[in-house]
């Protein structure tokens, strides 16, 4: 993306730099404030992530980019917000949108997906529907905003631990895995907890009972046959690849408007 802007990135990898010998989050910002036009940052672990990017951003001199952290993943929402409108139109308003949790069978990924389209896509007017186990909870105070929001734009705002049910007459799917971190900080724990619901997978079965031109989207990477089937992310109604295109946009636009 910055190439395609005409600048230069740099990748800096925690483990290869002075951040593996001390450097806090007040040196990140100062030294890396001076550096460079903008700092892009993604650290997903739970209960440091988010803190940490604010530590850096209240320390720089120049934006700071979340590319994802243990709360939010505002580019990837902003990606997918841009492909509904690309396959639904602008009007939103009275769209249904299942946000479903999904079965994986690899780590217990982040909450931050979820939690970001609950909060961001009752602004533009989708349904939303929140489907998951109960272990399965995203945090509380978020949950309180997405009704907040939903109150304010008049949408819908619905949570159900019911996967076929949520699916019925949905015009977006959106079905991913995300770890019971709310429910157990144990990672043992939390994959005994995850592998009691493999049935929690989107299939040809379950995409029929949402609307004929309903899709099926993404963030990727998933987990094949056991998150989705081949059948159904490599099928019609997917649009996972346009989703992996636009977050290059998306990213692009943000740098574009910010590093100034």
């Amino acid at each position: 993306g910055m190439a395609q802007l005409g600048g230069h990135a740099a990748f800096i990898e925690s483990r290869t730099t002075q951040i593996s010998h001390g450097d806090t989050e007040k040196e990140m910002g100062e030294i890396f404030g001076r550096y460079f036009d903008g700092i892009a940052i993604r650290h997903v672990d739970w209960g440091i992530g988010n803190r940490y990017l604010n530590l850096v951003a209240e320390a720089s001199r120049v934006p700071v980019l979340n590319m994802q952290c243990d709360f939010y993943h505002p580019h990837q929402c902003l990606a997918d917000l841009m492909t509904v409108i690309e396959k639904k139109g602008r009007d939103l308003r009275k769209k249904r949108m299942v946000i479903s949790w999904a079965y994986a069978s690899s780590y217990l990924k982040p909450v931050s997906v979820p939690q970001s389209l609950i909060l961001q896509m009752p602004r533009f007017g989708l349904d939303i529907v929140l489907a998951h186990p109960g272990e399965f909870k995203l945090m509380p105070e978020i949950i309180d905003q997405a009704r907040e929001q939903a109150r304010k734009y008049s949408t819908g705002f619905e949570v159900m631990d019911d996967m076929e049910a949520a699916f019925k007459d949905a015009d977006i799917v959106y079905a991913k895995s995300w770890g019971p971190l709310l429910t157990t900080a144990d990672p043992e724990e939390g994959k005994r907890i995850q592998d009691e619901y493999k049935d929690w997978i989107t299939d040809e079965r379950k995409m029929a009972l949402a609307k004929g031109d309903a899709i099926y989207m993404h963030p990727l990477p998933a987990d094949r046959n056991i998150e989705v089937t081949d059948e159904v992310i490599d099928g019609p109604q997917s649009v996972v690849f346009d989703q992996a295109e636009n977050r290059l946009h998306v990213q692009k636009a943000v740098m574009a408007l910010t590093m100034r």
